[in-house]
């Protein structure tokens, strides 16, 4: 399934602030997208996707919302343009982010994401966008599970 929202969509509005100050991860899931979509939590499944217009994710610097909708079950998050410090921290914690500046995907479309080549094939419109295609080591980051993941396993990156 594909859900679809706006511009400006806030780290706020992603996990209320209220609701960061805790470790237990069910808390954030509990609670993902509530103020924007209350209905969100109850039909996300493993494997969907969220896509944002401008500026996805923009406010304050918090990890939780992307670990939010990651735990969730969002496999990957498409927007016309990302917050800088989302972006990072999205890659960071394992969760794939593309920037495609011009698509008409809407809630419910199927959508096919390749990481590899940053085309996404929307199997209900019959349409294919393309966002620039990732660096090597963002996919080798994001095939760990997240930057923690990939030190542990292979140190610093070497170029």
């Amino acid at each position: 399934m594909t859900f679809v929202y706006g511009d400006n969509i806030d780290t706020d509005r992603i996990i209320a602030g209220k609701y960061t100050k805790t470790l237990d991860m069910n808390t954030l899931v509990e609670h993902v997208l509530e103020d924007l979509d209350p209905t969100f939590k109850n039909k996300v499944q493993q494997g969907d996707y969220l896509v944002g217009g401008y500026n996805f994710g923009c406010g304050s610097s918090r990890e939780q919302a992307p670990i939010a909708l990651k735990l969730s079950g969002v496999s990957v998050v498409l927007a016309k343009s990302f917050a800088r410090i989302f972006f990072r921290n999205a890659i960071n914690i394992g969760l794939p982010v593309l920037e495609i500046q011009n698509h008409d995907i809407e809630s419910g479309d199927e959508i096919k994401v390749d990481l590899l080549t940053g085309e996404v094939k929307n199997i209900t419109k019959s349409k294919s966008y393309f966002a620039a295609p990732m660096p090597k080591v963002m996919i080798d980051i994001l095939k760990e599970g997240g930057l923690a993941n990939y030190l542990k396993k292979y140190g610093d990156y070497q170029l």
